[in-house]
């Protein structure tokens, strides 16, 4: 008997040999049986004559199969599991989450979004980020290639950001600093090398499982391209624990240079966002009155804290008597005094400084001494307390025409480029190891710069420069009261280098129409008071003007 496809077209192809002594003797010589079934268990009939579709099995069944495939054969994968690919869909999940974070923590840098401001700088925070997405990212372009020195690596990079998590937490000034999106950043970080780890690890045994399956035994054999795959993901993650390691040692410093007190007290500033350092010295009365020893120097750093340079000036000058009193705020981001959020234009940082003046109980009145870029900062200070203000010194001061170069695009790109390797460490780990560069240097002296809270400064700094600080400026001069006191020290060196701020010298000598003294120091450097003609030029001339 046969049934072909032609009379039952959804019936499968089956055949059955028959030995029986049964002899009809109609169909004496037949003694098979030959039923073609084209689709008994088929939900779709026309598979048979049409060939494979959407619905075809692509393996076989594991209880029916009996012929082994090659192991290079592609069906043989670890995707075949409902295991790994859920692994690798979470996979995608995470990385998509660690994206928005790190997108979260660029954008920080330029515009801080509201309860996203780190005290101390958002660069570790977004390395930590840049750390978690680079995982994430060799995880999954070599999803189906797993290899021990990539789990071995993971391993690595979670203690070492283990370590990163318990001193961030452990030591007070730090964790003051990095507040919660820090340590958010650390933690995230740390759980993403974990789960790099048992991913790789699930993939691993996915991979044995189906080539036992499928090839009756498990794969030692790599492919050239696997081979090339397990290299470029360990080098990757290599760069990536070194980064780490690198960050860890420097964490560390960080915690260890917490031990170093300010001179001054701490006030919050701005609804206790971020604390200013302000400190004073000397016997003078600053309760107001006529005489010179009622008078308080206020001190405004130029390019760096005033700690390097200006306060040794200020102490000698107490010492000598030219001035009875003085007082020094650290601008945000500098010193001893927190990072503000962005942006943080010259006004900004002038009513942080007004409010941890009135919070300390400092009232006045003042002579403003101030240098180089710290003078814009003081000249807005000055027009918003005119009558609280003697006199203003500038030390070759940098005039607001001159701000473009502050906020020149590849000034501010270079600026970034340094923030974001800086919580590396990797200067002042060296200038810590080899050159002997102590807590002090590293806080407010010669290596201040390398700290990535003074880097997030000065890009706030220039950011801004050309147009809200710029507008700060301009404003500041149309309401200056035009009979308050000013002296002007220029620089010779920076005169003769450059025409330009020649002319800005001379344009600032008309700030006011009370100059009082205009004095170039000829081998004096743009830091006039490293000089010895240039200490004692500024000691007169404030001795001068606090009697006024």
């Amino acid at each position: 008997m046969v049934l072909s496809s032609k009379t039952l077209p959804f019936l499968p192809r089956i055949t059955y040999q028959v030995d029986t002594n049964y002899q009809s003797p109609k169909h004496a010589q037949d003694r098979s049986i030959i039923v073609d079934f084209s689709s008994l268990f088929s939900i779709f009939p026309m598979q048979a004559k049409y060939g494979p579709n959407e619905h075809t099995r692509l393996l076989p069944n594991r209880l029916d199969s009996t012929p082994y495939l090659s192991p290079d054969d592609p069906a043989v994968s670890p995707y075949n599991l409902f295991t790994v690919r859920l692994v690798r869909i979470f996979t995608v999940f995470l990385t998509i989450l660690t994206f928005l974070w790190w997108l979260l923590m660029i954008i920080s840098l330029f515009v801080t979004p509201p309860g996203f401001h780190a005290r101390g700088s958002p660069f570790f925070a977004f390395v930590y980020a840049s750390v978690a997405l680079c995982t994430l990212g060799v995880e999954l372009l070599f999803f189906a290639v797993p290899s021990k020195s990539v789990r071995v690596l993971s391993i690595v990079s979670a203690v070492l950001l283990l370590v990163d998590t318990i001193v961030i937490l452990a030591v007070e000034g730090v964790r003051h600093e990095e507040v919660w999106i820090g340590v958010a950043s650390v933690v995230w970080a740390t759980l993403i090398s974990c789960w790099a780890l048992a991913a790789d690890r699930t993939v691993q045994w996915g991979k044995r499982e189906e080539e036992e399956r499928l090839t009756g035994r498990p794969e030692t054999r790599r492919t050239l391209g696997e081979w090339a795959q397990v290299l470029i993901s360990s080098t990757v993650l290599v760069a990536v624990a070194l980064v780490v390691f690198m960050m860890t040692l420097n964490v560390s410093l960080r915690a260890f240079d917490t031990r170093l007190a300010p001179p001054g007290e701490r006030y919050w500033v701005d609804e206790n966002k971020y604390q200013i350092h302000l400190y004073c010295a000397g016997d003078g009365n600053v309760n107001g009155g006529k005489g010179g020893n009622n008078v308080t120097v206020l001190f405004e750093g130029g390019e760096d804290a005033v700690e390097w340079g200006l306060w040794q000036f200020a102490e000698d000058a107490v010492k000598n008597g030219s001035i009875g009193r003085y007082c020094f705020a650290d601008r945000p981001g500098l010193g001893w005094s927190d990072a503000a959020p962005s942006p943080l234009s010259a006004s900004m940082a002038s009513d942080a400084l007004s409010e941890a003046l009135a919070r300390a109980g400092e009232e006045g009145p003042w002579v403003l001494a101030s240098a180089g870029i710290g003078s814009l900062y003081s000249r807005v200070f000055s027009s918003r307390h005119g009558t609280e203000v003697r006199g203003i010194l500038m030390i070759d001061p940098l005039h607001e025409d001159l701000l473009p170069r502050v906020g020149a695009p590849g000034r501010g790109f270079r600026i970034w480029l340094q923030g974001a390797i800086s919580p590396l460490g990797i200067r002042r780990l060296l200038g810590a190891m080899l050159r002997g560069r102590s807590s002090e240097d590293r806080v407010w002296g010669r290596a201040a710069y390398q700290s990535p809270r003074w880097i997030f400064a000065k890009l706030q700094e220039s950011l801004v420069a050309a147009s809200l600080t710029k507008r700060d400026v301009v404003s500041s001069r149309a309401i200056q009261y035009k009979d308050t006191p000013v002296v002007l020290i220029s620089s010779g060196e920076q005169m003769r280098k450059d025409s330009e701020w020649e002319a800005a010298q001379r344009d600032l000598s008309h700030l006011t129409d009370n100059l009082k003294n205009w004095d170039v120091i000829k081998k004096a450097p743009h830091q006039v008071w490293e000089t010895l003609e240039g200490r004692e030029m500024i000691e007169k001339r404030l001795k001068k003007l606090v009697k006024l």
